[in-house]
């Protein structure tokens, strides 16, 4: 069952609040009915009693309080916004895909969110997450079919945006959280440079790699969200030349799956029509390796942030999760220690291949393949793996679709810190993949 309604793009719902073409209260009344129409089949939100009186009397409110002037109205004005529910917000409870009691849970309202109001922005409401941003799925279904996974954790956050429920969504990542569920859900899924937007107010998974960002329809969307959320966001230059892409030929590329790299073929073959130069670079020889070492720092530290917890309520715990907290109990500190200094390595033998390459973004598939037919995994996170480990800024593109109609999804990692070269160059890439044979199809009417 295919479950897509229309939706204006943010770029265009945003300018349309802004120049007062649009009202915010009745921009959230169709909001509220594209949620009534499709969220009973999707379940990207979180059940919330009284969230359409909520959500419509802050629309009241901002009416009420706005500039009498368009000009003065913030960029988000009047935009809502699903939100993970392992961000802290004001006066919605923090489950977290639990079952533990909200009051354990609970704190002080999360930075990205104090963020999103200050430009604007109305919350709509808390999307699924997987259990504690972990492997544990929740029930959201994927908009495209709805016998497939929408990935994880963020897999609420992406449904919600691909449905056509909001225009905005904000998801978390830790290795590969929000790329995979927008390849498989056909959206734009924006992971930035580690530590561009603060944490502060949002529970942990692993701190070393925790990351938040955010999805929309369209690179324009996230580029408009993107300076309201990332620190010292600045003005990139225009993209001039095409960028160089890199191809990380090795035994990361041989994790994805032939519907995968047959895509991938067609994707690169597109974006060198469209002029760009596109290298085969050697990297990553012990991939294994890197694996290896992610996921030691990984458990450890997603054991050290549930000790609490786990304590007092680990009967509550679902099996997935209790079995990741209890892999790592025993990493020791020494254990640990040695996979953060490898890990350091790690990231400046990348820097310097692409560098010594003459690379600008590394291009790769999101996803293994497509969403498996499986509601009780979110999938592999493998694609995502390498750059969550660097840290590195990346962006998943609706690039073609499988065999069985599912989208599928072109990875582009830029520079550490390069955010917005990243998203001014994505622009041109989604024009060209755009023009792919048989890429996107328009919404369609769920039935």
């Amino acid at each position: 069952m295919t479950i897509l309604l229309g939706c204006r793009p943010l770029a265009q719902e945003a300018a349309a609040l802004r120049s007062g073409a649009d009202d915010p209260v009745d921009a959230v009344r169709r909001t509220c009915d594209r949620i009534d129409a499709v969220d009973g089949r999707v379940r990207a939100f979180v059940p919330e009693p009284g969230w359409r009186a909520r959500l419509l009397a802050a629309a009241r409110g901002l009416a009420e309080t706005a500039p009498h002037g368009t000009g003065g109205r913030p960029v988000l004005y009047g935009v809502p916004v699903g939100i993970k529910d392992i961000v802290h917000v004001n006066g919605l409870p923090t489950q977290a895909g639990s079952a533990l009691p909200p009051e354990e849970l609970a704190g002080p309202q999360a930075t990205v969110v104090d963020r999103l109001l200050a430009a604007g922005a109305l919350i709509a409401g808390k999307t699924v997450t997987a259990e504690f941003a972990v492997t544990a799925p929740g029930p959201t279904r994927n908009p495209h079919n709805t016998a497939h996974t929408p990935g994880g954790s963020s897999s609420g956050s992406a449904a919600a945006v691909a449905a056509g429920m909001v225009p905005l969504a904000i998801g978390t990542q830790t290795v590969g959280s929000m790329i995979r569920p927008a390849a498989y859900c056909g959206v734009v899924g924006f992971k930035p440079t580690y530590g561009r937007i603060p944490l502060a107010g949002v529970i942990p998974n692993a701190v070393s790699f925790d990351t938040l960002g955010c999805y929309a329809t369209d690179v324009a969307g996230i580029a408009l969200a993107a300076p309201v959320l990332c620190d010292g966001w600045r003005a990139a230059a225009g993209p001039g030349r095409p960028p160089v892409l890199g191809v990380p030929v090795g035994p990361y590329l041989d994790r994805a799956g032939d519907e995968a790299l047959r895509a991938f073929r067609a994707q690169r073959e597109a974006l060198t029509a469209a002029g760009h130069e596109v290298r085969e670079v050697p990297v990553m020889a012990d991939f294994a390796g890197v694996v290896e070492q992610l996921f030691t720092m990984n458990r450890y530290e997603v054991a050290r942030a549930h000790d609490r917890w786990f304590a007092r309520h680990g009967a509550l715990y679902r099996e997935q999760t209790a079995a990741a907290l209890r892999e790592g109990q025993p990493i020791g500190d020494a254990a640990y220690q040695d996979a953060r200094e490898r890990r350091a390595v790690f990231r400046e033998r990348l820097a310097a291949d692409g560098a010594d390459a003459g690379i600008d973004l590394w291009i790769a598939p999101a996803a293994t393949g497509p969403a498996p037919a499986d509601l009780a995994t979110t999938g592999s996170s493998i694609m995502c793996l390498p750059w969550s480990n660097a840290g590195l800024p990346s962006l998943s593109l609706p690039a073609g679709r499988a065999a069985d109609g599912l989208p599928l999804g072109l990875q582009l990692v830029g520079r550490s810190g390069a955010d917005e070269e990243l998203l001014s160059w994505a622009a041109g890439i989604e024009r060209a993949l755009n023009g792919m044979a048989g890429e996107r199809r328009g919404p369609t009417a769920g039935k």
